[in-house]
């Protein structure tokens, strides 16, 4: 796979995206599995059958080499299908998270003008959990354009902390960080069963999730629904190898009465988020089992991870290939050119380097170890304070799941009830912060909700407007 990669066009062009897909089926007996969900999987060779009749349906249409197209549809082998499909034709694909509303959706197309809208049809609106098959509805958008650049998958980053920013991937970006996971010690690998509990709309997800696994030869397994009971049933139903999730699913996997014996789980990886230290120390107590690290941004994919968990408090190694650098005590990534489409990353790049703005050091070994982001960290009456600290305090306390603190003006923190634990009060909060930490550090409010808000694909929300909406009346 790594061969048939570093053979593709430079800059993503036409050909370079549909050789990448051709090189993706090629890679391992098409007899092999390739989606499961329930009872029902699919081959290599099904699903080339099957990605094939998608292209033919939308070259009907008049896509193809530089349309661009947004797709919007919930996880399932049709959405593997028609992005596969679209990259097929030479098409770039604005990929959207289906949970976002069509409202965020039009404002994030005011920019990019997709000539091509692909979503599900009306059936996915009333659907819970899982399904392998969705209609697909396929619009022509007024006041479309072509793709003016090489760039064959357009994302957007999360906007946990603001508005998110459009990135552009090529065929050469994404190859290289498929040939980038199979050189990583722990990723499954052919014959290996991977759970897949990460966003398909997200990197994550989409790369060491799909792409990795079909360059690999893993089978990807998909649960019913995103419950502990119906995840553990999945692994056990499918003897699952790996699994792949964000902090959220692993909370709730480390949290599950009377889990089942998981004797053929080796694998373990977080991505899209770190890990709460605490979380991972519930997973492994549980399951016996250590929770590896994926780290790196929709702009870079993949920049280190320790699949095995064991280089913890660090995120591991770089990965092969990346180039990273401690600078002024945050950490950069080299990048050969800009990531960022319609001017939408300001500074963040800058002399061929990807600013992450995450406070890092970087060892001699190439070991990262990630403080939190660079605005985590807030002066106080001219003292500093790390609002992550103060987050990790207010976890350890026994009926906390989840902290968030935000700092305009003053520290506010909003808190989330560990499931089964009686409600904290904000004043029995603040005594158990009082304990633990100088007066300078301590938040000004406490707010106690039922949940905290996330992004669509899992991220807890750092904003301050959308956390002070979700606490209407501004108490515990």
């Amino acid at each position: 796979m790594g061969e048939r990669a570093a053979s593709l066009a430079p800059d993503g062009h036409d050909d370079g995206m549909r050789s990448l897909v051709r090189s993706l089926f090629d890679a391992h007996d098409g007899e092999l599995p390739y989606l499961t969900h329930r009872q029902e999987t699919l081959t290599r060779a099904e699903s080339r059958d099957r990605v094939a009749k998608q292209a033919a349906v939308f070259a009907g249409y008049g896509i193809g080499a530089g349309s661009t197209v947004g797709l919007r549809t919930p996880p399932s082998f049709t959405q593997v299908e028609v992005l596969l499909a679209l990259w097929g034709l030479g098409a770039q694909v604005l990929l959207f998270d289906f949970r976002l509303k069509p409202a965020e959706v039009s404002a994030l197309c005011a920019s990019c003008r997709p000539q091509f809208m692909v979503s599900a049809g009306t059936n996915a609106r009333a659907t819970f959990g899982f399904r392998s098959e969705y209609e697909v509805v396929t619009e022509r958008v007024g006041g479309g354009r072509p793709a003016g650049t090489g760039h064959r998958l357009v994302q957007f980053s999360s906007g946990s902390t603001g508005r998110p920013k459009v990135i552009g991937r090529t065929a050469r970006s994404l190859a290289a960080e498929v040939d980038r996971f199979t050189r990583i010690p722990g990723m499954p690998g052919a014959g290996d069963r991977l759970l897949l509990l990460s966003s398909t709309a997200h990197s994550f997800g989409l790369i060491a999730g799909l792409l990795h696994s079909l360059a690999a030869g893993v089978c990807v397994v998909f649960a019913p629904r995103i419950s502990a009971r119906d995840i553990l049933r999945t692994a056990v139903e499918h003897r699952v190898t790996t699994l792949f999730g964000v902090p959220m699913h692993y909370e709730l996997l480390a949290t599950a009465g009377d889990p089942p014996a998981l004797p053929e789980l080796r694998v373990a990886v977080s991505g899209g988020e770190l890990m709460p230290p605490q979380v991972a120390a519930r997973f492994a107590e549980r399951y016996g089992l250590a929770v590896g690290e994926s780290y790196g941004t929709t702009e870079t994919g993949v920049v280190a991870m320790d699949a095995h968990g064991t280089l913890r408090p660090a995120v591991g190694r770089a990965a092969p290939g990346v180039v990273v650098r401690e600078h002024r005590g945050e950490l950069d990534v080299a990048l050969d050119e800009s990531p960022y489409l319609f001017d939408s990353g300001g500074t963040q790049y800058t002399g061929g380097w990807l600013h992450t703005r995450d406070r890092a050091t970087v060892d001699a070994s190439g070991t990262v170890l990630v403080h939190g982001r660079a605005d985590s960290l807030v002066v106080i009456g001219g003292l500093k304070v790390d609002l992550l600290e103060v987050e990790n305090v207010l976890r350890e306390h026994p009926a906390v799941q989840q902290a968030v603190l935000v700092h305009e003006g003053v520290t506010e923190a909003y808190v989330a009830p560990a499931a089964g634990a009686e409600r904290p009060s904000a004043e029995e909060l603040l005594r158990w912060c009082r304990e633990r930490l100088a007066d300078y550090k301590l938040p000004r409010v406490i707010r106690v909700l039922e949940s905290l808000p996330r992004t669509s694909n899992g991220k807890l929300l750092r904003q301050a407007a959308v956390l002070q909406a979700a606490a209407p009346g501004g108490g515990s």
